[in-house]
């Protein structure tokens, strides 16, 4: 793997990912395909859409289809047939969002299977492995969870166990050509995030993730995690922020240096009928796009808003159509990355920190609360 960084607007950066399956610019965000697809869209759709690169579970695929029939197909390209780069995440969030059906030890994580409640165990060097056979161009580190709240010392003996087996799994990984990254913990205490991402810096990874914001903690709490993590990570390296978030989360994650995301937003929100435009959210439900024949968004270029009027799209979403959900969710998926698009753009030209304030002055970033916490204006004068 080789990072390279382009161009700087403030902490922002424009940079380059090259992978074993190909190259992305950065900063990119990542559509989510947790069980090998990405929900209700086909691969050809995703790459015209401009994902440069998607996500899928090491836990879920591991217990369906399996690991072993995913490498008789060469792997998790050829098995779902999208042929660019693949990140995949450890499994450790299932530590956290499977907490009462599993048993957590130093060697790792005995779950109940969600599918049929048999007994799996799931370890650091179990989780590599099983991201090998997948062949996973970026291999995530098994890491734990806490919940929030949670108290300070329950977080810090969470957050070493999770560097302890960060150096676990650099070591099984070994000299692997695929990219590993460690993630960084501490729940929402700044000294205990810098001191995770000292432990990593220490054993050395290829890219350095931010974990554990993505659980219910509030703005000024996940702004001053993510701010300490970023602060002590290398700046030749990418960092990644995972399961964040909403557009006005990435302008504004952007802001401090991230340069990865990934979230199940654009496809989960499409689905339940909320689409984000440039001239803000539509709930397509709502009864006053019955008689509405204009597009989504006359500015978008996907394909939904260059077929379909905002009159056919509520029919289709009031019928229960599943044509609803996919044309909805090429919408969203097309617009979070036209979004990473106008960032990267933005932080070419050296203006990013007027392009954060004039984006969440417009209508994108109408209901977010997050600019206040990052000590962003939202009048542009």
């Amino acid at each position: 793997m080789i990072y390279e960084r382009c161009v700087n607007s403030g902490a922002a950066r424009l940079g380059r990912l090259c992978l074993t399956h190909g190259m992305l610019d950065t900063p990119a965000f990542m559509p989510v395909g947790t069980y090998a697809a990405v929900k209700g869209v086909t691969p050809d759709e995703l790459a015209a859409l401009g994902a440069p690169i998607v996500l899928g579970n090491t836990f879920h695929l591991m217990l369906r289809p399996g690991a072993e029939l995913i490498a008789r197909h060469g792997g998790l390209h050829g098995f779902m047939g999208w042929h660019g780069p693949i990140l995949t995440d450890s499994g450790g969030f299932q530590v956290w969002s499977l907490a009462a059906n599993r048993h957590l030890t130093e060697d790792g994580a005995m779950f109940a299977s969600p599918l049929d409640g048999s007994r799996r165990f799931l370890s650091p060097e179990g989780s590599i492995d099983v991201q090998r056979a997948l062949n996973s161009d970026v291999v995530m580190c098994f890491d734990e969870c806490t919940d929030y709240p949670v108290d300070k010392s329950v977080a810090a003996a969470s957050m070493a166990r999770s560097m302890r087996w960060a150096a676990r799994c650099r070591t099984h990984h070994a000299d692997s050509a695929n990219a590993l990254f460690g993630i960084n913990q501490g729940s929402v205490f700044p000294d205990l995030r810098t001191e995770s991402m000292d432990a990593l810096t220490e054993i050395g990874f290829d890219g350095y993730a931010i974990g554990g914001v993505s659980v219910g903690e509030p703005w000024p709490e996940k702004a001053s995690a993510i701010e300490a993590a970023i602060t002590r990570a290398p700046v030749d390296a990418p960092r990644y922020l995972m399961g964040v978030g909403t557009p006005a989360d990435l302008v504004l994650a952007v802001g401090y240096g991230v340069d990865m995301f990934d979230c199940v937003m654009p496809s989960r929100n499409a689905r339940n009928g909320y689409l984000f435009t440039n001239a803000g959210a539509v709930k397509i439900k709502n009864a006053a796009y019955r008689e509405d024949f204009r597009p989504l968004d006359a500015e978008c270029g996907c394909p939904t808003c260059r077929g379909y009027s905002r009159a056919y799209l509520h029919h289709l979403f009031r019928c229960g159509e599943m044509l609803g959900a996919r044309l909805n969710t090429l919408h969203n998926l097309w617009y979070y990355q036209s979004v990473m698009r106008r960032i990267r753009n933005a932080i070419a030209a050296e203006r990013y920190d007027q392009f954060t304030r004039q984006f969440l002055a417009g209508p994108e970033g109408v209901g977010t609360r997050a600019a206040e916490f990052f000590g962003v204006a939202t009048d542009c004068g």
